[in-house]
């Protein structure tokens, strides 16, 4: 049996059905905070199970008869740790022979903010005894081509990443690599650095999304200050605009890019292009 937390949210709805595409429905558990809004997962065929990271009693119970559990890292950013500690202790409780952990891109070496749970995490999981696999994922082209309207609308993309180069690949690539290593021998005790094959500057970005769409877009650099201005006034919680803020500034210094070839590697094909992307939004 394996157990997927978060399967809910957008990676793990695809790491649902990359699992789907190597085993039998039945020995997959879709661990999620509220079954009522699970019904589509539940409809697959796969096991439904509560799982809150803030509710330890849900996590044992989601986990009982499992042998492998990939942990999708929480939402909540300042709160990430301490709900993932409760699902490495209930997944050492279970005996798990496996824990799969998604991290973000050189968790030990990077300064983006986001970092410092994810390494955090890391080093509990090193630490709980478990055989582990740590999926250090890169950016998502999603994170790019999910606010093209306004861009579009106003002929500009707004970021503060300057000329910093982002290898981002999509979440069913990502996914992808995780339905790997479940399913497949070898990767005990592994790190793995997940990134897109292709790396681009938001200038280059915003160059392809005006090819694609016969729209003019330019890429507007702003301070770190005014790039977050501007994205609360689009709306964003204060979190997340200044984790998007942070996140290009680190791109800006090469935290978000790099030139490993372990995506592809797991996956077995080419990780999706950002030309790709931007014609499936558009």
């Amino acid at each position: 049996m394996i157990v997927v937390t978060g399967a809910s949210g957008k990676l793990g709805g695809h790491a649902i059905n990359g699992l789907l595409e190597k085993m039998p429905a039945e020995q997959i558990i879709a661990a999620v905070r509220n079954t009522e809004k699970g019904s589509s997962l539940a409809n697959l065929g796969v096991q439904l199970r509560e799982a809150d990271y803030t509710k330890p009693e849900t996590l044992a119970k989601a986990f009982a008869g499992a042998e492998k559990v990939l942990l999708i890292s929480a939402s909540e950013i300042g709160q990430r740790f301490a709900q993932h500690q409760h699902v490495i202790d209930a997944a050492v409780a279970a005996n798990v022979k496996l824990l799969v952990y998604t991290s973000i891109l050189r968790a030990d070496t990077s300064a983006l903010s986001l970092a410092m749970e994810h390494l955090a995490t890391e080093k509990a999981i090193q630490a709980s005894g478990l055989p582990f696999v740590i999926l250090r994922n890169g950016w998502y082209l999603e994170n790019h081509t999910e606010s093209l309207a306004p861009a579009l609308q106003y002929g500009a993309i707004l970021g503060a990443a300057k000329e910093g180069k982002f290898a981002s690949a999509a979440r069913a690539d990502y996914a992808a690599a995780a339905a790997v290593v479940l399913t497949s021998q070898g990767h005990e005790n592994k790190v793995y650095e997940l990134a897109g094959d292709e790396s681009f500057t938001l200038s280059e970005l915003a160059a392809e999304v005006s090819e694609v769409t016969k729209t003019a877009v330019v890429y507007q650099d702003l301070p770190q200050e005014e790039y977050e201005k501007a994205l609360l006034k689009f709306g964003l919680p204060t979190p997340i605009a200044a984790m998007l803020a942070d996140s290009d500034v680190g791109a800006a210094k090469g935290d978000l890019d790099s030139q490993s070839g372990d995506l592809r590697f797991l996956i077995g094909r080419p990780t999706t292009s950002i030309i790709e992307a931007i014609r499936s939004a558009a």
